[in-house]
């Protein structure tokens, strides 16, 4: 097993720090390489199996935020950014459950305890607010911390991107 992903096993289970999860060891994926699909899934270069994080949604690739009066592509810059974190990294997953063809789980790197945490900080992503994603206290935390500080997609207007991708219910 390569070093990094031997260290990120052995820490699995252990949160370094309050309000910070890292998966459990008993049911997280073996050390894989992905290759980035959207600005949220990603897929198991090997076994070609598709991941999505659990608990966040970001920009779809068309999709664009406006700052002042100048439009930009948050789509494109969540999937650059997903592409950056996981880019020549062992990632490992920890399933929460399978939706059809796609495991949806929390993911971590060797240096990132929680992929999705770490895209809340940046203000990459927004949590999602209803069910099947149970809404995670660190999470909302977290997206409170970017909305105030007017990181990312916050200091934009912007469609909320589950909104863009569900039409409202009638």
């Amino acid at each position: 097993m390569p070093l990094v992903a031997q260290a990120q096993a052995n820490s699995l289970g252990t949160a370094k720090a309050p309000n910070i999860y890292t998966p459990g060891d008993s049911m997280a994926t073996n050390p894989m390489r992905v290759v980035v699909l959207s600005s949220t899934t990603f897929e198991d270069v090997e076994a070609k199996q598709t991941y999505r994080l659990y608990g966040i949604d970001a920009c779809d690739m068309g999709q664009t935020a406006t700052l002042g009066k100048q439009t930009w592509p948050c789509g494109v810059v969540a999937m650059a950014w997903l592409v950056s974190a996981t880019l020549n990294k062992w990632v490992v997953c920890s399933p929460i459950r399978k939706d059809e063809t796609i495991i949806v789980g929390r993911c971590a790197t060797g240096e990132m305890a929680d992929i999705a945490s770490e895209m809340l900080k940046a203000g990459i992503a927004i949590t999602l607010p209803d069910p099947p994603d149970r809404r995670i206290a660190s999470y909302a935390q977290l997206e409170r911390d970017a909305r105030k500080s007017h990181r990312g997609i916050w200091a934009s207007t912007f469609q909320m991107p589950y909104r863009k991708s569900s039409p409202p219910n009638l």
